[in-house]
């Protein structure tokens, strides 16, 4: 099997597994913000980045009125969705670079990083056996965030107040 159809599927199964988590959000939202879940909605969809996203729940859980143990759990769960997020990113914004033989062999990232007065582009990184077992360590480490989610909304009784 050739390495373009092995990562493929995981791509699209990394795309499927964030979303899904990322959606999970909107219950925080609704428990910090304490506002209906239709209000959530709203809120979640008008911040259009999921940096956005993450920022305003870190920032929610940062408040005065949270309770200290449920800002950890919260602040805990952003901060491996951001750590996570690093892959994800990587995979969206990328181009793949292949061989002579049409061969799958590195991603090149389409982000500008400034260095002082130089720009630099177009970061090209291997994709390897090992790469492909991070993107497949990936899914799994945001599959079990999603776990911990559902386990934080069941704790603290989160529904559509």
């Amino acid at each position: 099997m050739s390495r373009i159809d092995v990562l493929l599927p995981l791509i699209g199964k990394l795309n499927y597994c964030w979303t899904n988590t990322e959606s999970l959000l909107i219950y925080l939202i609704v428990d910090m913000m304490k506002c209906s879940k239709e209000a959530a909605i709203i809120v979640f969809l008008t911040l259009n980045t999921t940096r956005a996203r993450l920022d305003l729940v870190e920032r929610l859980a940062k408040m005065t009125a949270t309770p200290p143990a449920k800002r950890s759990a919260v602040l805990d769960i952003t901060g491996r969705m951001k750590r996570e997020a690093k892959v994800r990113n990587k995979y969206n914004h990328s181009v793949f670079d292949f061989d002579e033989n049409g061969e799958l062999e590195s991603t090149q990232l389409l982000r500008i990083a400034e260095f002082g007065n130089e720009l630099k582009y177009g970061k090209v990184e291997e994709l390897d056996n090992s790469e492909l077992q991070r993107l497949a360590d990936t899914i799994e480490h945001i599959s079990v965030i999603n776990q911990d989610i559902w386990l934080f909304v069941r704790a603290n009784n989160i529904k559509d107040l």
